[in-house]
């Protein structure tokens, strides 16, 4: 972690002396477009698994945070990528399997930590309000499922029902190391440095390898505040 974060400083003073060091074009076709700017931006993540119905129980709670840069290219378009520790995941993942007179039903809460890299299109179609679309690569890095383990046997009429917990890291062989995923949001400028942002990204990348893409990858929404200097 402590990685991560030393790395994202690095990069906001590379964007602050690229900044500083870029020469301002007087060009009357430009004289309209807003300078480069950086920032960094954090806020609450709701993520499930593309097989589970989206509803409350689902929902695994988590969080983003990192650095971006905003690049102008005309008064209404802009391109944004950023660096995103970012977390995935889902909660009541529940399976079932068949044992002599009984079954075994494990429900898990599954946490996966991702950098993510998205680069989003900004359009506005008025001054402090934007809509953002773009692809968003991201790289596993660790994850843990957490959760009950119930085991229902029936013996000469008699039902025995027992539950354990558990909780174990991820194996990471099991799972797609890049995720690729297009995102889709909006935000709000409440001041010249402080907004609000709001996104949905669908991976289209399995998460675990033996299974198929299509019942098996990342679904999040995203709602945070970003902070341009």
């Amino acid at each position: 972690m402590k990685k991560l974060f030393l790395g994202l400083a690095l990069t906001a003073g590379t964007l602050a002396f690229a900044q500083e060091s870029t020469t301002v074009n007087t060009s009357p076709l430009k004289k309209d477009v807003q300078p480069v700017r950086f920032g960094v931006k954090a806020g609450g993540n709701s993520a499930y698994f593309s097989a589970q119905k989206f509803g409350m129980n689902s929902q695994k709670l988590g969080f983003h945070a990192g650095a971006f840069v905003n690049l102008p290219v005309s008064k209404q378009f802009s391109i944004q990528p950023e660096v995103l520790y970012n977390q995935m995941g889902a909660r009541d993942v529940i399976s079932n399997s068949p044992i002599e007179n009984g079954n075994v039903k494990v429900q898990d809460k599954v946490t996966m930590n991702y950098i993510s890299v998205p680069l989003m299109v900004q359009m506005r179609p008025m001054d402090k309000f934007y809509v953002e679309a773009g692809p968003e690569f991201s790289y596993f890095i660790n994850g843990k499922n957490k959760g009950d383990v119930t085991r229902t046997t029936t013996t000469g009429g008699i039902t025995t029902t027992t539950t354990q917990s558990h909780s174990e890291d991820i194996d990471k062989d099991q799972i797609n190391k890049f995720n690729f995923g297009l995102g889709l949001g909006l935000g709000y400028d409440i001041t010249n440095n402080i907004g609000i942002n709001a996104r949905y990204t669908n991976s289209l990348t399995k998460i675990d390898k033996s299974r198929p893409a299509t019942e098996n990858n990342n679904r999040v929404f995203q709602l945070g505040l970003n902070y341009k200097f």
